[in-house]
C-alpha cells in the first residue's frame, strides 16, 4: 500500500489576507522611502539656506578666535603679519608676562572698581525708578519712560564727548553751575579723584534705562492677589516690597545684573574722554588690550583678551549661582 504525501493549500481567505499585509507593508515602505526623501530635501535646503551665514561665522568668528587663542601661545609681533609661519611657541609666558606688569593689575583694579560701584548702584538706581513708574508716577509715565531710556539708544561715543564737553574745567556746564554758588571746580577728567568716579555716573546714568525696563517687566508680573493678601495681614508698604515683591523679581534681577557683563569690558568711555589717564587711573583691562594691540605686541593684546574672557565667565557663573531659582 502506497502512501501518497499530500500538500495542504491555503484556504481562499487566508491568501486575501497575506495579499492585504503584503500590500500594506509595500506602502509602508514607500510612505517611509518618500517622508527620508522628503526630510532629505529639507535637510539639503536648510543648509543651504544657512550656508551663508555658516561661512560668515567661520570666516569672521570662530577663525579669529582660534587665531587670537594660537596668537596668545606665539611670540607674535605687528612684523610677523607677513611671515606668519616664522613665530615660536611659548606657551603659557605671555600670561606670565601678563600678571608681571604693574599696568595691567592697574588695568584689573580700576576694572573692578568700575564693576563692583557701578553694578550695585545701577541696580538700585533702576529699581527705584522702575517703581517710581510702577506705582507713584501717575501722569506722563510714558514720557518718563522714554526719557529714561533714551540714553540707552543713543551712541556711547556721542555720550562720551558730550560729557566731556560739559566736564571741561573752563567752559563746561559742569563748573559753570558751581561757579554760581562760589566753588571753584575741578578739573574733572585731569584729576585722578574724579576721573573714574566721573566714568561711573555716566554709566550709571546711561544703563539705568535697560535696568529699569527688565525691573518695571517684573514687578508688573508680580501676582496683585499676593500684595492684597500682605496686607490684609497687616503688612505694611516697605514690609509687602521686601517680602513679597522682591523675592519674586528674581528672574528680572538675574537678567539685568548681565549689565556688569558690559561693564568689564567698558572701553569707549575711558578711549574717547581720558584714553586711559591721568596716570593710568582709568585705564581699563579692555583698553590695556587695545593699546598692546596698537603697540604691535599681539600676543600680549590676545592674552590679555583671554584672560578678560575668563573674567567673564566667572562673573557670570557667580550670578547664575548666587540668583537662580533655589526650588
Amino acid at each position: 500500500m502506497t502512501s501518497m504525501s499530500t500538500k495542504t493549500l491555503p484556504e481562499r481567505g487566508d491568501t486575501h489576507e497575506q495579499g492585504t499585509a503584503g500590500s500594506e507593508r509595500s506602502a509602508d515602505r514607500r510612505h517611509s522611502g518618500l517622508r527620508s526623501t522628503a526630510r532629505g530635501r529639507q535637510a539639503r535646503a536648510a543648509w543651504v539656506l544657512a550656508g551663508p551665514f555658516l561661512a560668515l561665522f567661520l570666516a569672521f568668528m570662530l577663525l579669529p578666535v582660534v587665531w587670537s587663542l594660537l596668537m596668545g601661545l606665539t611670540d607674535t609681533k605687528s612684523a610677523d603679519l607677513r611671515t606668519p609661519l616664522n613665530v615660536s611657541f611659548v606657551g603659557f609666558d605671555n600670561y606670565v608676562r601678563l600678571f608681571e606688569d604693574p599696568q595691567f593689575f592697574t588695568a584689573l583694579r580700576n576694572t573692578a572698581v568700575f564693576v563692583l560701584v557701578a553694578l550695585p548702584l545701577t541696580l538700585a538706581a533702576g529699581l527705584a525708578a522702575a517703581v517710581a513708574l510702577d506705582r507713584g508716577i501717575r501722569r506722563f509715565r510714558a514720557v518718563f519712560r522714554v526719557g529714561f531710556y533714551l540714553p540707552v539708544i543713543t551712541s556711547i561715543v556721542a555720550v562720551a564727548v558730550v560729557w566731556k564737553t560739559l566736564l571741561e574745567p573752563r567752559a563746561g556746564l559742569a563748573n559753570l553751575v558751581l561757579g554760581w554758588f562760589g566753588i571753584d571746580g575741578p578739573a574733572w577728567l585731569a584729576d585722578t579723584r574724579f576721573a573714574l568716579p566721573v566714568m561711573i555716573v555716566m554709566a550709571i546714568w546711561r544703563n539705568l534705562g535697560t535696568v529699569m525696563i527688565i525691573m518695571l517687566a517684573g514687578l508688573q508680573s508680580v501676582p496683585q492677589s499676593l500684595m492684597e493678601a500682605a496686607e490684609l495681614d497687616g503688612a505694611g508698604p516697605w514690609q509687602r516690597f521686601w517680602r513679597v515683591t522682591f523675592p519674586l523679581l528674581r528672574p528680572a534681577l538675574l537678567t539685568a545684573v548681565t549689565t556688569g557683563i558690559g561693564y568689564l569690558q567698558f572701553f569707549d568711555e575711558p578711549f574717547v574722554m581720558t584714553d586711559g589717564g591721568p596716570l593710568d587711573s582709568t585705564l581699563s583691562a579692555t583698553l590695556y588690550a587695545y593699546k598692546q594691540f596698537g603697540n604691535g605686541n599681539y600676543e600680549m593684546a590676545s592674552a590679555a583678551g583671554y584672560v578678560i574672557f575668563v573674567l567673564i565667565v566667572a562673573l557670570t557663573v557667580l550670578q547664575f549661582r548666587v540668583l537662580r531659582d533655589k526650588d
